[in-house]
């Protein structure tokens, strides 16, 4: 049975993975190549924490986060995948998807905010559009995090306790667990249509956070092939002496109090 690794080990091989993830982005930004890691599952099953630990080192101006809430009446009349090639990412940067267009196989399926031919629809048109991605040179990565209902369980109290967490609990998570089947049902059949060649679903054993983030970021540096970036060596010149500039008096400074 997998352990959690105990916290140094975990804290020290995340250190050099995220040291790696920097070293990716950078030659992401410096080759024009066009990344995108999609992130699905269950309902606290540890994607959030999984995509901090993956961004947190990064560059923001090159690698985003798009979590995007519930479309507006304007985005429900536009074409389904509309709203997320606007987000897609230009040369030279990387973008983490918190959920994605496959809304509509999972929560919007099993929950009916969409209708039948509209469900059909998107597992006809999605391996399509992911297919038109790739040729268009996007690097295309899709994760399914994966909980057992009792961890699951365990989480949403955490969640429902800890008022750093409350935020966290939606509406939606009150069905999760009662509707635990029909999701089961719905990520099987979209991994049955959508788990395509060019992008396939891959999974994550979500029950033990630590090791679902080290698995899942030592999977994502070995898809993408990247080299180290070789930066020119630079002269750190000193500042320049302080010629007598008059400056303010410090009672006209609006410095913040210090009470550490």
């Amino acid at each position: 049975m997998a352990t959690k690794p105990k916290r140094k080990v975990y804290e020290a091989e995340l250190e050099r993975l995220q040291l790696e993830l920097v070293r990716m982005l950078e030659w992401i930004r410096t080759s024009g190549h066009r990344l995108v890691v999609v992130f699905e599952g269950r309902d606290a099953a540890g994607k959030g924490s999984t995509i901090s630990r993956i961004v947190g080192p990064l560059n923001p101006r090159y690698c985003r986060v798009v979590a995007l809430p519930k479309p507006t009446d304007r985005e429900r009349g536009q074409w389904y995948f509309q709203r997320y090639v606007e987000n897609l990412p230009a040369a030279g940067e990387m973008v983490v998807f918190d959920r994605s267009w496959y809304n509509r196989a999972g929560v919007e399926r099993v929950m009916g905010f969409c209708t039948d031919d509209e469900y059909w629809d998107f597992m006809r048109s999605a391996p399509e559009f992911e297919r038109m991605l790739v040729r268009s040179g996007v690097q295309l990565m899709k994760y399914w995090i994966t909980v057992s209902p009792e961890e699951q369980a365990h989480r949403f109290r955490k969640r429902l306790d800890d008022p750093a967490k409350r935020w966290k609990f939606s509406p939606i998570d009150v069905d999760s667990q009662r509707k635990w089947n029909d999701y089961t049902r719905a990520k099987d059949l979209m991994f049955e249509h959508t788990s395509i060649p060019e992008a396939p679903w891959w999974e994550v054993d979500g029950n033990i956070k630590r090791r679902a983030r080290l698995n899942t970021i030592t999977h994502l540096l070995s898809l993408v092939d990247y080299q180290p970036v070789e930066y020119p060596e630079i002269d750190l010149a000193l500042a320049e002496p302080d010629d007598g500039i008059d400056r303010p008096p410090d009672r006209r400074r609006n410095l913040i109090p210090e009470p550490w």
